[in-house]
């Protein structure tokens, strides 16, 4: 198979090589034999496609092991006795693979819980009595762990391997930064599409509905669409899909936010406000104090910079000026998970570096306003760069 005649944007081998080598120079360092990771979804499952360039999706499993010396391992949905060795490490799809196996396990189904484990314990024997690491430890289930140490790692060291990871696909290449940048772009065409054809008499599901097709026509695989309208001088938090029912009236607001990956799956976040008429003056007042509030946030992005301290000069900024403090997240990386490390908060232990890509969201309600911007920006060695293009204000269609 030749995997450009079928995949999605597919990452080159050259930017899989780099990764690889980086990790497993990483692996060396710390004297890890081999990495386990499974995922089961697109939107926060990434590791396995940034090892594999191949995505989880719709709660299929699929598992990568990742030996320091050897070519991967990977397990996922399919007939019971699969068990295939790639010749030259790749079928066209998968790279840098040496076996494929597969078992018809499904998550809801309880008795299938140690079928894949069962399969990983398999790869995973060379390495019974050496240091294997767990990766994305928030996902991996624990009945698949457990049949692991109870079996084939009875004997091993098994240790966290996530910062390890995580540490090296925080830094984007210059591929990588390439591909954030079609996802920015294809946001910025799905925002004024929404702007041209808002209007009375639309779900708030329609609306979104219009931002997906433009989605769907770049190459977009994946994505949460949040929003929400309601009369100005109301407040009018976003919500998902279950709550987008609301038929939209002349003189509303109506608040998108676009979370969706782009071709090649790189995720980046676009949300505006639009209003059916005319903002009012609060919104107005409330959304130049946003605006300030991210200028001033965008000071603190510089080389080296402790997220935790960033958190809290911005939280003292909200305080000094009488808005509340960001007591979820306003500013994060992204990559193949639509949220990933560093998060721009108190419990976070990395730093910023040049070459990060972040969402920034200053963000907070009050009793009549509900005040917000979002976009992507990238990190380098001065200003940060503001990746998409559409207006940073308050856009009135009436």
């Amino acid at each position: 198979m030749n995997a450009n005649d079928r995949v999605n944007s597919p990452i080159s081998t050259a930017e899989l090589e780099r990764r690889w080598a980086a990790v497993r120079a990483a692996m060396a360092a710390r004297g890890i034999d081999v990495l386990v990771m499974q995922n089961n979804n697109d939107f926060m499952g990434g590791y396995v496609k940034y090892f594999t360039d191949i995505p989880a999706t719709n709660g299929y499993p699929l598992t990568a092991i990742f030996p320091r010396d050897d070519l991967m391992t990977m397990i996922g949905q399919g007939p019971f006795g699969h068990d295939q060795i790639l010749p030259g490490g790749s079928d066209g799809l998968r790279r840098g693979v040496r076996r494929v196996m597969s078992s018809p396990s499904f998550t809801p189904v309880a008795y299938t819980r140690e079928y894949d484990a069962e399969l990983a314990a398999k790869a995973l024997a060379p390495y019974a009595r050496g240091t294997v690491g767990l990766v994305g430890t928030a996902q991996l289930p624990y009945a698949f762990v457990d049949c692991l140490k109870r079996g084939v790692l009875a004997n091993a060291t098994c240790v966290e391997a996530s910062d390890l990871v995580d540490e090296i696909r925080a830094l984007k290449s210059a591929e990588e930064i390439a591909g954030f940048r079609k996802s920015c772009a294809m946001q910025d065409a799905m925002m004024k599409e929404v702007a041209a054809r808002l209007r009375p008499g639309l779900r708030d599901q329609e609306v979104v509905a219009i931002a997906r097709s433009v989605a769907a026509s770049w190459g977009s695989e994946q994505g949460w669409y949040m929003a929400a309208s309601a009369p100005v001088g109301v407040s009018a938090p976003m919500g998902p899909p279950h709550q987008q029912n609301r038929v939209i009236n002349a003189g509303d607001q109506f608040c998108i936010l676009l979370e969706n990956s782009g071709p090649g799956g790189f995720y980046t976040e676009l949300g505006r406000t639009f209003v059916l008429g005319k903002a009012n003056q609060e919104m107005k007042d409330e959304f130049a104090f946003v605006l300030e509030a991210r200028k001033f946030a965008l000071t603190l992005l510089r080389d080296g910079a402790p997220c935790a301290a960033i958190a809290e000069e911005y939280n003292a900024f909200m305080r000094k000026n009488g808005r509340p403090e960001e007591k979820r997240v306003f500013c994060h990386s992204q990559g193949y998970d639509m949220v990933e490390r560093p998060l721009v908060r108190a419990d976070e232990t990395m730093r910023l570096r040049p070459n990060m890509v972040v969402a920034c969201h200053p963000t907070y309600v009050t009793e009549r306003t509900y005040s917000w911007i979002c976009d992507n920006f990238l990190l380098g060695t001065g200003a940060p760069e503001r990746m998409h293009a559409f207006a940073e204000e308050i856009i009135e269609l009436g």
